[in-house]
């Protein structure tokens, strides 16, 4: 198996996530990829990906993956059903840091009870 094979599911990600002037080099039992994501949350889910199949730190993949936007952690889309809570624990692993969100976007939101689907917030770095 190739390396690029055992770490497809890392460029697929790459891909979905729509990374910018991505590059993907195998020489010498060594892969080396990078490219620019749009926020930190993409980052740190391709090098979950990464860690995940190869290791922390992974010994036949060098990375370099650089962030486009660094004024926030992520922007989220609020879904039907969805709370503040609900957001902060998957992008923080902690529902009460709702209030970080919250206070994110008090240019949209005037109480935390209170958010509707399509709503674009923003996910502060925590």
């Amino acid at each position: 198996m190739s390396l690029q094979d055992k770490y497809r599911p890392v460029l697929e990600l790459g891909k979905k996530f729509e990374v910018k002037d991505g590059y993907v080099e195998e020489l010498d039992g060594l892969l080396k990829i990078g490219g620019v994501a749009k926020t930190q949350y993409h980052k740190d889910l391709m090098w979950d990906k990464i860690k995940e199949i190869g290791g922390d730190p992974p010994s036949d993949l060098m990375a370099d993956i650089k962030v486009e936007i660094t004024d926030y952690y992520h922007k989220h889309t609020v879904q039907k059903g969805e709370s503040l809570s609900k957001i902060a624990k998957h992008y923080y692993g902690d529902a009460m840091k709702y209030k970080t969100i919250f206070e994110a976007n008090t240019d949209q939101l005037k109480d935390p009870n209170m958010i509707h689907p399509d709503q674009e917030l923003v996910i502060p770095f925590a």
